[in-house]
């Protein structure tokens, strides 16, 4: 039996599909469009998914969207009316996509997928439950899920037990932490839906200064985790934005313009709603765990792309064990919907696997047939290599210093490069995370990048007591790994921070002594494994930096093509595509002018 999930018309639109319970593939929508956070309807994604499976739209037993439209719609209207006069400009912005499409998701998935079975609905939150806890490692567990908001839930939790799972307690909009986080990632001049991370990026920078001011103004909480927003701050009911004047006069000032100068009020303010927002988090899965008596946590949402906070949950929550959903957000809700009906609607027994979802590279994959296929067609000057002189002669030119965009086999689903998509470099280097912001993302210098390391010798570098496969967690570097510094080096403030190399691994080590910890096993990844064994037999150093294979602005690579026109656009030295290696000093000038950068920070 064939599923198809499917989620769309909001950020992150995806599909994935399910055979007999088993997932076969999922990929969001923007990887094949190249258009950031693509809304629309995810027909490419679709697509891929259908070949994986080896079947076309006739062969689907069921078609699932990840929620109910029409509820959503009621909320809408509601909040709209409630603000009234002034959500009439809210209503009107929103109107015509609703009326357009989304309010006629059955007839749109039909039309688009030439599809005539039946098509299902379940609740938006219900999907991301089931995303967390069906393809997890757990036989049972507690499940978690914060988010914006869906139809009218932003917060629920519940448990999950074999095939099916119950939600206990849920917040309604718009009473969310994921708003709250959004209000300050926008008043911080960030992109909602895609810039959060630079806030939490930005963090360590700053002063938990507003800490009190967010507790005494914005959000009451309990002892339970429980928390209602003071709206009268917020401008997301009736508004055009999601705060107010009333914000910016608690916060000393308007927001910040888009690419304005980062002060320090902006690292203050990070500072201060990221720490609001872990002790939320800690509240919540306290009392999950009082009032499920679960040994283990699953957790999706957007508010499960919080790393740091992550991090903290696995270190100081009560649980024993915590597995995040590689896609937490929108994306994995289209997993979610799908795995829902096979599960709780169907009946059908769940299988767990020791491993769970663990790699998370569930998207497209291409041959080395079809590789080679581009690169003569293009004309591209490259070199055939076999597993064992690939992995030698990449890991010395790492050493050298060289930046190698890393191509292999199946694409990640959800947000983060984990060894398939990414751009990989030595992390010994003081200057090699501005090097890599500023030369090949083309994004702000203070932005940290992630370490790979070799899975068994992850805990000799971090406090970290289980794999990370898909870097899901923040994790403190253990002190015999950090460096000792002057007087001087820890007075530093702001900015200043990043010139102190804090260990013998500066350009992965935040200013706060953690880092985005991936670790890379032998069953899950072996030749990227392979590739950091060589690394460490060179070097000593079973650590590699590794950043997610795209500009500023654009998705992670998915095809050939991608790569190599992001390469080119680049200053990597480097490209290996499957056993194929490219020398960017053997090619031929990129035909391409610069206007692309003319939205990226200056160097």
């Amino acid at each position: 039996m064939h599923i198809l999930g499917i989620s769309g018309f909001c950020h992150d639109s995806a599909a994935a599909l399910v055979r007999d319970g088993a997932i076969v593939a999922a990929a969001q929508e923007a990887r094949f469009t190249r258009k950031t956070s693509d809304r629309g309807f995810p027909l490419n994604a679709a697509g891929y998914c259908l070949e994986e499976a080896g079947i076309d739209a006739s062969g689907l037993d069921y078609v699932v969207f990840y929620e109910r439209p029409f509820v959503k719609f009621e909320r809408l209207l509601l909040t709209c009316v409630s603000a009234a006069p002034k959500g009439r400009r809210s209503f009107l912005a929103q109107m015509p996509s609703w009326l357009r499409e989304k309010l006629y998701v059955r007839g749109i998935i039909r039309k688009r997928l030439g599809y005539r079975g039946p098509v299902l609905h379940v609740m938006h939150h219900q999907a991301h439950a089931a995303s967390a806890f069906f393809p997890s490692p757990f036989e049972a567990a507690a499940f978690l899920v914060l988010d914006g908001g869906g139809e009218w839930t932003t917060s629920a939790y519940g448990v999950g037990e074999a095939n099916r799972i119950r939600i206990l307690q849920e917040l309604r909009f718009p009473h969310s932490l994921g708003l709250l986080y959004a209000a300050f990632t926008s008043f911080a001049g960030f992109e909602v839906n895609s810039g959060e991370h630079q806030l939490m990026g930005l963090a360590p920078y700053g002063e938990p200064k507003y800490v009190q001011t967010i507790r005494d103004h914005l959000i009451d909480v309990k002892e339970d985790g429980s928390f209602r927003l003071n709206m009268a701050y917020f401008d997301c009911c009736g508004g055009s934005g999601l705060t107010n004047g009333r914000f910016a006069a608690l916060f000393d000032g308007p927001p910040r313009r888009s690419e304005g100068v980062i002060t320090r009020r902006e690292m203050d303010l990070a500072r201060s709603i990221q720490a609001v927002s872990e002790d939320v988090l800690l509240r919540m899965a306290r009392a999950v765990h009082r009032e499920t008596g679960m040994r283990h946590l699953a957790i999706a949402g957007g508010v499960a792309l919080n790393c740091a906070a992550n991090g903290r949950l696995l270190r100081e929550g009560p649980f024993e064990d915590l597995w995040v959903q590689p896609a937490p957000g929108d994306a994995g809700g289209a997993l979610g919907a799908a795995l829902f009906v096979w599960h709780q609607v169907m009946g059908n027994t769940r299988r767990t696997a020791p491993r769970g979802q663990q790699a998370g590279c569930l998207g497209p994959d291409f041959s080395e047939d079809a590789i080679e296929a581009y690169l003569r067609e293009e004309r591209i000057h490259y070199e055939r290599l076999d597993a064992g002189a690939l992995c030698d002669t990449v890991a010395r030119l790492l050493e050298r210093g060289k930046v190698v965009g890393w191509f292999q086999g199946r694409m990640e689903f959800g947000p983060h490069a984990l060894g398939a998509r990414s751009i990989l470099a030595d992390p010994r280097p003081p200057d090699m995370q501005s090097l890599l912001n500023r030369k090949i993302r083309f994004r702000e210098s203070f932005r940290p990048f992630a370490p790979s390391v070799l899975a068994e010798h992850a805990n000799e570098y971090f406090e970290l007591d289980r794999e990370s496969p898909c870097m899901s967690v923040t994790a403190p570097l253990r002190d015999g790994q950090r460096a000792v510094l002057r007087d001087d080096e820890m007075k530093a403030e702001g900015f200043d921070k990043l010139r102190v190399a804090r260990s013998a691994i500066p350009a992965v080590t935040h200013v706060d002594n953690t880092a985005h910890v991936h670790t890379v096993s032998r069953e899950d990844h072996p030749l990227y494994h392979a590739l950091l064994s060589r690394f460490y037999a060179l070097t000593g150093c079973p650590v590699l930096i590794n950043a997610p294979f795209c500009l500023r602005g654009e998705p992670i690579v998915c095809a050939p093509r991608d790569a190599y026109a992001c390469f080119m656009r680049t200053k990597m030295d480097y490209l290996v595509m499957g056993p194929f290696m490219v020398d960017k000093a053997l090619q031929k000038d990129w035909p391409e002018d610069d206007a692309w950068r003319a939205d990226c920070p200056p160097e």
